[in-house]
């Protein structure tokens, strides 16, 4: 393990009040979002959009990493350039998701563990040599009567610390997922708990497979009440929840902390992140920025609903998103900035 390359490239990763792009989506989700738009499920036009995305004039401007899937990874613009290179050439470091996906874990009834460590050491061998930089695993946490338990969030820690442990051994910073779902009708109370039980699980797990701190990313979920819960919240209490759940437990050595988006709306997710970093940027160890996936993409999506035609128009939409992003990483967001992109 290098680990001065591994600190530099996290470094790289959270400057400059930039984010992450994460245009990681499995196939088969993928193709669900392409269905309702009418856009053709098949490879051509996974890639067509995905050249869309990566080829976005000034995307190098709000972003410093995308995370890829293993097929994008292998698939070419129209020019002949890999992603991985035409991400290089704007300035984007390459990323590679790397877990297969949650399955039910076994004697535990709602709860779900995250595969993939089977051969993973290779894989890193290979999505090193084709570009990647950094890497991603996901496990997900779902709160509901009697879950998450022990076993579950013990389980999932374990996968992500060992994971994490093999990146950095193959020079991939890794980025650490623990997704609590906003799936249910559970308070912010409540999401704060799991949370931070959550976080103190993995920290513990990381720190016994002696991974780098400062050479990985955490990307959580942002503290929320359950898409079914009817109390109303603020901006300000979510910002409040969610970095004190993080300085409890985030230790300082880690640089940056990228949030998903777990099915906020795109103004919504930045107005969040903006309030956090409004409120506390200049009180906080590492830095707060964004790792969205349907929360950037998702606008730019349905302009472009696979019409060369659309492709410009859609590019702005994907900036526009980006833009109001890294606007929200300095604490300089605002919801007047939600105008159509011209």
């Amino acid at each position: 393990m290098n680990a001065q390359a591994l600190i530099d490239t996290t470094r790289r990763l959270v400057a400059d009040h930039k984010g992450l792009l994460a245009m990681d989506e499995s196939t088969p989700t993928c193709n669900r979002r392409f269905a309702p738009l009418g856009i053709p499920q098949t490879e051509e036009a996974r890639r067509l959009y995905r050249e869309l995305i990566v080829t976005t004039p000034g995307l190098g401007d709000y972003i410093n990493g995308a995370i890829l899937y293993d097929e994008t990874i292998r698939q070419h613009t129209k020019d002949g350039f890999s992603f991985s290179d035409a991400l290089g050439a704007a300035g984007v470091i390459p990323g590679i998701k790397v877990d297969i996906g949650a399955t039910d874990l076994a004697a535990h009834p709602g709860e779900k563990i995250t595969e993939g460590l089977d051969g993973l050491r290779n894989r890193l061998k290979e999505y090193f040599q084709m570009g990647a930089r950094f890497a991603k695993w996901r496990a997900v946490i779902t709160v509901g009567s009697g879950i998450p338990s022990s076993g579950c969030i013990e389980a999932n820690a374990q996968a992500l610390a060992r994971y994490a442990a093999l990146c950095q051994e193959e020079g991939l910073v890794p980025i650490v997922e623990p997704e609590v779902l906003m799936d249910g009708e559970h308070t912010l109370q409540r999401c704060a708990e799991v949370t931070e039980e959550v976080l103190r699980i993995v920290f513990k797990q990381l720190h016994a497979q002696r991974v780098l701190l400062e050479g990985m990313i955490l990307k959580p979920n942002m503290v929320l009440p359950g898409l079914g819960c009817t109390t109303p919240t603020t901006l300000a209490a979510v910002a409040d929840a969610t970095v004190s759940c993080l300085r409890r437990t985030v230790p300082a050595a880690v640089q940056g902390v990228t949030f998903l988006s777990g099915g906020q709306s795109a103004e919504l997710a930045s107005a969040r992140l903006n309030a956090m970093n409004l409120a506390f940027k200049s009180r906080l160890p590492w830095a707060l920025a964004f790792s969205f996936a349907r929360a950037v993409q998702q606008p730019a999506l349905e302009i472009w609903r696979g019409e060369e035609a659309n492709v410009v128009a859609a590019q702005q939409a994907l900036l526009h998103r980006l833009r109001c992003n890294h606007a929200a990483c300095r604490g300089e967001y605002d919801a007047a900035q939600e105008s159509p992109a011209v």
